[in-house]
């Protein structure tokens, strides 16, 4: 299917019968049309089960023949994760699949009754028209490697929000029943601080221990770094502590049960993030953008886990869109509204591609000198928030020719063409 707003009306010819329909958790609602907007017979509700889908294969094929049509479009409204399954289903079915804006069915409903009625019918006969008018998008339904990659990609952040949350908890421990803690340990992940909070978490049990004893207790795990200085000087802080001296018993078992889940998350983000870099390296082109300096593996795996295949893309303006760096404009007559991204795309691609371009900009020298030229040209310079969004797109467009051709990265070619970069180029 194309993308373009005139291919996308093309497509739908006297010929194609239009189904809409409105996904729901248990069960679905589909309408027929043709391309006038001529409705086929009533509404089919069908269950999220396989017979389900079969119903509805067999109730299309039913107007299909009735009506004379050789070309089948379907299109939802997608609702949550639940339009999926039929989304994969049907595709693999060979039949045409689309997306319509849930935004946009809610401000067109009242355009065929005047009525901001809100049913399941009533959303699958606007979608059906809304596909009609060529307002949808071709969903990124990927496959193989690529999808392998999303769904662990996807449980990398599910992990890591379970981290967050783990370490939360932990401190919030430490600043109720040992809050004089980080006078003596500047991090509590540090091996001897994780040794103390994991053997004798509170003031009260360090008070009776002699400092020899503590550095006793941590040789096993702390070789070095650590002494009987900080030994003593934990046995004094604890002496003076205000921590809370109740409820120890069960609030120990809270601290080991944390400091537990805290290492089993730790240590399968470990093993996924080895599983997700041979995964990664096997992807054409994956290992020419690792190369590239102050860009990780992480980026790249998310990278494709958002984007898929390059190879279905035809030009880097629609990884653009996808992440919603395409610009915004407010303006009317005479007023001139200040441009902005849009940020209409896939959230996680768009913070990847954020977090990536800081770290590129402080240690690549290509993306250094663009960022120093952007904010520091004579004609119309860049904020440094902006220069990062340039710089967004311009990492787009790199990864999108490496991927495309499998090369190496050239940043004579990023700065060829800037008369204030001359030197730096020519160095």
């Amino acid at each position: 299917m194309n993308y373009t707003q005139n291919q996308k009306i093309s497509q739908i010819t006297p010929s194609t019968l239009i189904i809409g329909i409105d996904i729901a958790k248990d069960k679905h609602v589909a309408r027929a049309q043709d391309d006038r907007g001529i409705e086929f017979g009533k509404r089919l509700i069908f269950e999220n089960r396989i017979h389900g889908f079969q119903r509805l294969l067999d109730w299309v094929e039913q107007h299909r023949k009735k009506n004379d049509k050789n070309h089948v479009i379907f299109g939802v409204e997608p609702t949550g994760h639940y339009w999926l399954n039929l989304a994969y289903f049907l595709r693999a079915k060979g039949y045409d699949f689309v997306l319509v804006n849930p935004m946009h069915v809610k401000k067109t409903k009242e355009l065929d009754d005047n009525s901001p009625t809100k049913n399941d019918t009533k959303d699958a006969r606007v979608i059906s028209q809304l596909i009609k008018d060529g307002r949808y998008s071709v969903p990124n339904l990927l496959e193989g490697i690529y999808a392998e990659l999303r769904e662990g990609v996807k449980v990398r952040d599910q992990l890591i929000k379970q981290l967050m949350i783990i370490e939360g908890r932990i401190q919030n421990h430490i600043q109720r029943y040992f809050p004089e803690f980080f006078d003596v340990f500047g991090d509590w992940e540090g091996k001897a601080a994780f040794c103390t909070l994991k053997m004798f978490p509170f003031p009260s049990q360090i008070i009776g221990m002699e400092p020899e004893e503590i550095l006793l207790k941590w040789k096993p795990y702390v070789q070095r770094g650590v002494g009987i200085k900080r030994a003593t000087k934990l046995v004094r802080t604890a002496q003076k502590s205000i921590g809370i001296q109740i409820g120890l018993q069960f609030a120990e078992h809270e601290m080991k049960f944390l400091l537990a889940q805290y290492e089993l998350y730790k240590e399968q983000l470990e093993q996924l993030d080895q599983d997700i870099e041979a995964l990664v390296e096997t992807i054409p082109g994956a290992k020419e953008m690792i190369r590239i300096s102050g860009l990780g593996t992480t980026t790249v795996a998310l990278f494709f886990a958002e984007v898929g295949d390059i190879k279905k893309y035809s030009h880097p303006q629609q990884i653009v869109n996808l992440a919603g760096l395409s610009l915004r404009e407010h303006s009317s007559g005479k007023f001139k509204g200040q441009s902005r991204i849009s940020k209409r795309g896939r959230s996680r691609l768009l913070r990847a591609l954020y977090l990536a371009i800081r770290p590129l900009v402080a240690h690549n020298d290509t993306f250094k000198a663009l960022h120093s030229y952007y904010t520091k040209r004579p004609d119309k310079p860049l904020k440094k928030q902006q220069s990062l969004i340039a710089l967004c797109c311009k990492l787009i467009r790199v990864l999108f020719v490496i991927g495309q051709k499998q090369c190496e990265f050239d940043g004579t070619k990023l700065l060829r063409g800037l008369p204030q970069l001359d030197s730096l180029q020519a160095a």
